[in-house]
């Protein structure tokens, strides 16, 4: 097992311990084993294999919302999947009540509850993304959907989460200010957000709360010991080809409503992320990457430990990809579907592999 340790930079370091250090990371990356942290399965494949997939665990099943078809118009899907463990089989559930990508997906006392995204629209006659304020309460167990206040900014490609009987929404995409047109396309102004927004559900009301340090989208975040923890994301733009990713981790308190000074970046920069939450560490897989000399859809697999402020790299995915839905059931961690290329290469492969790393009991 690899461990990034953070503030332990030696730049006297021989090119022989660079060397040694390299072949570490290698050998956390092709021998699962040397671990000691669990093993990737496969699962029953994904009935619909679709890009911008996105998971959530209620009531120890894994679901799986939204699916985008990006040719030749970018057009919602608005699936749900139930996964059963004990069973290990998929089952199709009523589609979302309002088709939408790019979703914030946080789960409260068995529900999940779904804020914002983006539906279809266009510039210049061009398929485009508009970013919606809609917020829905999803019931697994009646299989129903029931809508609720909506967000005070319309966005998409945010991230939500759960402390206590709050939830927290956090950054994501917007229109330029002024703008006229309600969608957004790579070549158009857009405003890139650290807005976090608190949905009280038993009042089905929101209040503004102490703004993000680095304004992102595309990001991950998990929750440990009372704090949540914003990871990796993009910033510039809702599109990769008209941004940058970053590995940037920052927590936020919610009950001082501060946020924290920056911690351990991840060991590998990315937006587009699958995310959970094991044994009080946070654990991120694939996501994607652009820049002039590559496209890249990530196999990583890094955890990071909130009580040390150090990552670990771990046994990567077999296929890498983005837009992957998952997170933490039990004691797996999912990674469901997804595109097996970045975004902009003009072909999409989705892919219908259903993989879960089980984490060593």
């Amino acid at each position: 097992m690899y461990t990034i340790l953070v503030g332990q930079r030696h730049h006297g370091a021989s090119t022989l311990a660079m060397f040694a250090i390299a072949g570490l990371m290698h050998l956390a990356l092709v021998a699962p084993t040397l671990c000691g942290q669990g093993k990737w399965v496969s699962l029953p494949p994904f009935p619909e294999p679709h890009e911008e997939v996105i998971g959530q665990g209620a009531n120890g099943k894994m679901y799986v919302f939204a699916g985008l078809v990006s040719a030749p118009v970018w057009l919602p899907v608005g699936m749900v999947y139930e996964f059963d463990p004990a069973t290990s089989k998929w089952t199709k559930r009523k589609p979302m009540a309002l088709p939408a990508h790019h979703l914030a997906l946080t789960e409260y006392r068995g529900k999940i509850y779904v804020f914002g995204g983006f539906t279809a629209g266009t510039v210049d006659g061009l398929s485009a993304w508009t970013p919606i304020d809609n917020a829905f309460e999803y019931d697994p167990v009646n299989d129903s959907w029931k809508a609720l206040a909506p967000m005070p900014v319309k966005r998409g490609a945010a991230v939500a989460a759960t402390i206590g009987n709050k939830m927290y929404v956090i950054g994501g995409v917007t229109t330029a200010p002024g703008a006229t047109n309600p969608a957004i396309r790579p070549n158009t102004p857009q405003r890139v957000l650290a807005t976090v927004q608190e949905y009280d559900p038993e009042t089905n009301s929101w209040r503004e709360r102490a703004t993000m340090p680095t304004p992102r989208n595309h990001t991950a975040a998990g929750v440990v010991n009372g704090k949540i923890y914003v990871i990796g994301g993009r910033i510039g733009a809702a599109f990769i080809a008209a941004s940058s990713d970053l590995g940037n981790v920052e927590a936020y308190d919610p009950v001082t409503d501060t946020w924290s000074a920056p911690l351990a970046k991840m060991p590998t920069a990315r937006s587009g992320l699958d995310v959970g939450v094991y044994e009080g560490k946070v654990y991120v897989a694939g996501g994607e990457n652009q820049d002039f000399f590559q496209h890249t859809a990530y196999h990583a697999f890094e955890g990071y430990d909130p009580a040390t402020n150090t990552w670990t790299i771990l046994p990567p995915m077999a296929i890498g990809r983005h837009g992957v839905a998952g997170g933490v059931v039990g004691n797996r961690f999912y990674a469901i579907s997804g595109d097996v290329q970045s975004s902009g290469t003009g072909v999409m492969v989705s892919t219908p592999s259903a993989d879960a790393f089980e984490f060593a009991k």
